[in-house]
């Protein structure tokens, strides 16, 4: 990847950051942390990789996106919207009545979201799903999905990883959000995962791992991941959780959801802009 796309990628970063901030202070409350964790990895699929086309949002044979930790949604929103999904004014309903913006995605509701989600691990058996109709009908469409290393906790992940391997679902891409946090606690100490990146090995997946908050190098491991001939690839994305404000990173687990009043959404906001 060029210098100039890096700089570019990385000030999309700061401007969807940015938006996420504006979009949960203007309710209140929500899962910011995590949705700050995975703003890099979303800007490059969306920006850099994914075959879609935001004034067709239903294109047959389009790539798609599945965000199985659906607690991150003010994230994918801010994306959606400054690709021109939907009008980014839109962003200060979330949540709220009669929104089409829930707090976990709808694809009811949403323009872009290709999946409902909510209760953790059953986005990844969607995508799974998704992607062994995309190789039925052949439209050569990439199926992308993002999981909470506290999703990976639950039983269905493991189910539906198995399912992938033993199909070779080599069109689908998956990431781990690692940043070791989880709505109560570190996951060492609710669910010691182990060794993440040997257990998807084990399950028969293609592992990569790499710095969740590097542009160029997210990029450069999912073109690696479509190089692969007979097995879905899992990305490591080794993150911070609530990464880019420093206040709210310094708050580790407790950033899963929280308050965000008019002071702290302006020395957050003043942060990304680089002022005191």
């Amino acid at each position: 990847m060029k210098e100039n796309e890096i700089k570019n990628l990385n000030e999309k970063c700061r401007h969807i950051r940015s938006l996420i901030i504006e979009e949960i202070g203007e309710l209140g409350v929500g899962h910011v942390g995590g949705s700050l964790s995975i703003v890099e990895v979303l800007v490059v699929l969306y920006n850099k990789v994914m075959n879609i086309n935001p004034n067709n949002p239903y294109l047959e044979g389009r790539d798609r996106f599945v965000l199985s930790k659906g607690h991150g949604g003010p994230g994918l929103y801010a994306v959606l919207a400054d690709r021109g999904f939907f009008d980014i004014e839109d962003l200060s309903t979330l949540n709220k009545p009669n929104t089409n913006l829930p707090s976990h995605c709808d694809m009811n509701k949403t323009k872009g979201v290709d999946m409902t989600v909510g209760s953790l691990g059953q986005g990844i058996s969607c995508a799974v799903g998704m992607a062994k109709a995309s190789k039925i009908k052949k439209d050569n469409a990439y199926i992308y999905c993002i999981l909470g290393d506290g999703e990976c906790q639950e039983g269905e992940v493991w189910e539906a990883s198995m399912c992938a391997a033993h199909f070779k679902l080599n069109n689908l891409i998956a990431f781990i959000d690692y940043n070791k946090m989880q709505i109560d606690g570190l996951t060492k100490d609710v669910m010691n995962l182990g060794d993440i990146n040997k257990k998807w090995e084990a399950f028969g997946w293609n592992v990569l791992d790499v710095d969740g908050h590097n542009v160029a190098d997210i990029y450069e491991k999912i073109i690696d991941g479509k190089k692969s001939k007979d097995k879905p690839t899992m990305i490591i994305l080794n993150t911070i959780k609530g990464k880019g404000i420093s206040f709210i990173e310094e708050m580790g687990y407790k950033n899963h959801s929280m308050n965000v009043n008019e002071s702290q959404k302006s020395l957050a906001l003043n942060e990304l802009k680089g002022e005191e």
